[in-house]
């Protein structure tokens, strides 16, 4: 039988409601996230780019980009996904996504959208400003 990784979470409740405000605003992300990323990390495959390794602990940070509307990645960032993998232990130790702050506001309360792109309570009119502008500059 083959070995697999072990998911494990720096902080599970959080990253849980990050995961939740994720499917909620989106969809394709999360199917991506679920039936590609998981799957394959869990099988050994670790996907995106390196952050830092540490020899000692035999351990390597991941940042992984999900995919996300061209209009949302430009108003908010892109949603990423951090992780730590501990190849000794074969432990996958989700850390984190970002951006933080919407996806936090996201899961606090229900969002509004502004021509399709969700808005922060906290910076509406920034946000729209930004919207507004970029939708500008395609014309």
């Amino acid at each position: 039988m083959k070995e697999t990784y072990v998911f494990d979470y720096v902080n599970e409740n959080e990253f849980r409601k990050l995961e939740r405000s994720i499917k909620k605003y989106n969809m394709l992300a999360y199917k991506k996230l679920y039936f590609e990323y998981y799957p394959s990390l869990k099988e050994g495959k670790f996907l995106g780019k390196v952050i830092s390794t540490d020899s000692e602990k035999d351990a390597t940070t991941y940042e992984l980009g999900l995919p996300t509307d061209a209009m949302f990645s430009k108003v908010h960032g892109e949603i990423k996904l951090y992780y730590i993998v501990y190849n000794k232990e074969k432990v996958v130790m989700l850390d984190k996504f970002e951006p933080i702050e919407i996806l936090n506001e996201g899961h606090a309360s229900e969002l509004v959208t502004y021509k399709g792109v969700m808005v922060s309570k906290e910076h509406a009119e920034k946000d729209m400003f930004k919207i507004n502008l970029l939708k500008m500059i395609q014309k």
